[in-house]
């Protein structure tokens, strides 16, 4: 797995972010057992505290958790994960809409153009 770090911010919440985006699209399923703390933070190139400390935080949003002595696990609660889902979609169209708003589009001309690329895609243009 190649891991990216932006200087900008901290890297516990951009590891953080990156594991929650392999749970949310099944990289790590639902059940699954997550990796040592040791074999992430060697993975990414990063201090183990970093790494513990973004396990942790995942932890208390209900999508992870500690098994005494066997390590960590993804949730087998869909729900949390479906809601994970949903609420990083919100973020990502909103983040958008915010950046075609700053290029002088509306939402109506957004969607337009969404409407446009998804038709071009559907008849197999690309």
């Amino acid at each position: 797995m190649t891991w990216q770090f932006s200087p900008d911010r901290p890297i516990y919440l951009q590891l953080q972010e990156q594991i929650k985006l392999m749970i949310v699209s099944g990289r790590h399923p639902p059940g699954g057992k997550m990796p040592a703390v040791r074999d992430l933070a060697e993975n990414a190139a990063v201090n183990p505290n970093t790494v513990q400390r973004a396990l942790t935080e995942l932890e208390r949003e209900g999508l992870l958790h500690s098994q005494r002595t066997s390590g960590r696990y993804v949730t087998e609660d869909k729900t949390v994960i479906e809601k994970t889902k949903s609420e990083l979609a919100s973020e990502i169209v909103e983040a958008f809409l915010k950046k075609m708003e700053a290029i002088g589009y509306s939402v109506k001309e957004t969607a337009d153009i969404i409407a446009g690329e998804a038709e071009v895609s559907s008849n197999g243009n690309t």
